[in-house]
């Protein structure tokens, strides 16, 4: 990906969502103004900019823009923190040469591999009664505890290491049947997958799935075009899991503060609710599953 044409095509974006009674702006023009939001001149009016200067701006070219600017555009632009912190990511990608380029820092790279550490598994595995997992921003599911991977039965089958829960969702034709609300699941997946993509441009990994799942799925490519960004911290998901049916659970994503830029996503059924009910059914089912594949391994 391309950090000016990531960052232009950003502003853009903004910039046509916003109308200019919106923006407190008079609407010159009236039925036969061009643009669908507002015009350069009015963004760069709001921000306290030049019109050259914004409009180099919109071209790509962030070199030297400083913070002070960037808040300005935020403001004019009417941007939720997660699409400001985006703002800033893509800045600073579009200022250290793009990412499609071939000067020095703007080739994907291969991510150092991130490893769960064992104290990581220990707690997820002392959390007996609660779904878990630890993933990746690529939402790859790096490790689970007993309750996690009964939850996420249908995307944990036939798998043994790491689980691509974004190939599951955009790929895998049992999604849409799993989770109760897949258009927005996979909607808040796109804008989650778009904000990581600004915060790590060069993660190679990143980049292919990204190009994988444009390819292959005609959803996300329409979706990954709007450059909707969201943080994915915390919500209610809705599930119809194929043992024990139809289940309503809130989750917190949980960062860790080790650096590695994995985050602990948790599962909790409100009290006295049927999907509470029903989780202590897929306990049950859960610890039959695995004491039956402790039996059906060779005697070692």
């Amino acid at each position: 990906m391309d950090g000016r044409d990531e960052f232009r095509d950003f502003l853009t974006s903004r910039r046509a969502r916003i109308t200019p009674d919106q923006a407190g702006l008079p609407a010159y023009g009236g039925a036969h103004r061009r643009v669908p939001g507002l015009r350069r001149e009015e963004v760069a009016l709001l921000a306290g900019v030049s019109v050259e200067y914004y409009t180099r701006l919109e071209r790509g070219n962030a070199r030297g823009v400083s913070e002070s600017v960037l808040d300005s555009l935020a403001r004019a632009l009417q941007l939720d923190d997660a699409e400001r912190a985006h703002l800033f990511d893509l800045a600073r990608a579009a200022s250290a040469g793009g990412g499609g380029g071939t000067g020095h820092g703007s080739r994907p790279r291969r991510a150092a591999k991130q490893q769960v550490r064992p104290i990581v598994q220990r707690i997820l595995d002392g959390m007996e009664g609660t779904p878990a997992h630890v993933r990746n921003g690529r939402f790859d599911s790096l490790a689970a505890n007993r309750m996690g991977r009964a939850l996420l039965a249908p995307a944990y089958e036939g798998h043994q290491g790491p689980v691509s829960m974004a190939r599951f969702v955009f790929l895998d034709p049992r999604a849409e049947e799993f989770y109760g609300d897949w258009e927005r699941t996979a909607n808040d997946m796109v804008a989650a997958l778009r904000s990581e993509a600004g915060r790590n441009p060069y993660d190679k990994a990143l980049t292919d799935m990204i190009g994988e799942l444009s390819t292959r799925s005609e959803f996300f490519r329409t979706r990954w075009a709007a450059h909707n960004v969201r943080f994915h911290n915390t919500g209610l998901k809705r599930f119809h899991h194929p043992v024990v049916g139809d289940l309503e659970l809130a989750y917190e994503a949980l960062e860790l503060t080790d650096g590695t830029g994995l985050v602990m996503s948790v599962y909790s059924a409100e009290p006295g609710t049927p999907s509470q009910e029903k989780m202590a059914l897929l306990a049950s089912w859960a610890a039959t599953v695995e004491r039956e594949e402790a039996d059906s391994r060779p005697a070692g």
